[in-house]
């Protein structure tokens, strides 16, 4: 299926980029989330008299998105979880756990933004979690788990 992208989308294009994708990715995730329309003549012709607008909120969206990156670059939160004397968690920090630490400090931060490249964390100690804001604005902060002796 032919589509037009009303956002940038992550491996797929750009916005205003006509692309053709599977259909079921179409219709079940790009659609109903407001990234893209089918590519018919009017709506290629919609499209193209709202092209500046939308380039413009666009604009707007990654420059907010670039402020609050560079104040959440470089933060270090902290949690507490129950750990045993080797310093293996009883459980794990998931990127659940990190996004309402943020939300805690004031970031607003959804847990699909948070990105743990190693899986969840298991251990006491310091490690580094990416942080997508938005697909071009990707932060990194430190998360240092401390251990609680049962």
């Amino acid at each position: 299926m032919q589509v037009i992208l009303l956002d940038k989308v992550l491996n797929v294009g750009a916005l205003g980029e006509i692309v053709k994708v599977k259909d079921g990715y179409a219709r079940n995730f790009l659609i109903p989330q407001k990234l893209a329309r089918r590519a018919t003549e009017a709506n290629k012709a919609e499209f193209e008299a709202k092209r500046v607008e939308l380039e413009k909120a666009a604009a707007a969206k990654l420059a907010e998105m670039q402020a609050q990156g560079e104040k959440l670059a470089g933060t270090t939160i902290k949690l507490t979880q129950k750990a045993g004397v080797d310093g293996r968690l009883f459980g794990s920090v998931t990127n659940f756990d990190v996004a309402e630490e943020l939300a805690k400090q004031g970031y607003k931060v959804a847990k699909a933004q948070v990105r743990m490249p190693n899986g969840p964390i298991k251990t006491v100690g310091d490690s580094t979690v990416s942080v997508a804001l938005h697909t071009d604005v990707v932060v990194d902060i430190n998360v240092t788990v401390y251990g609680e002796t049962a």
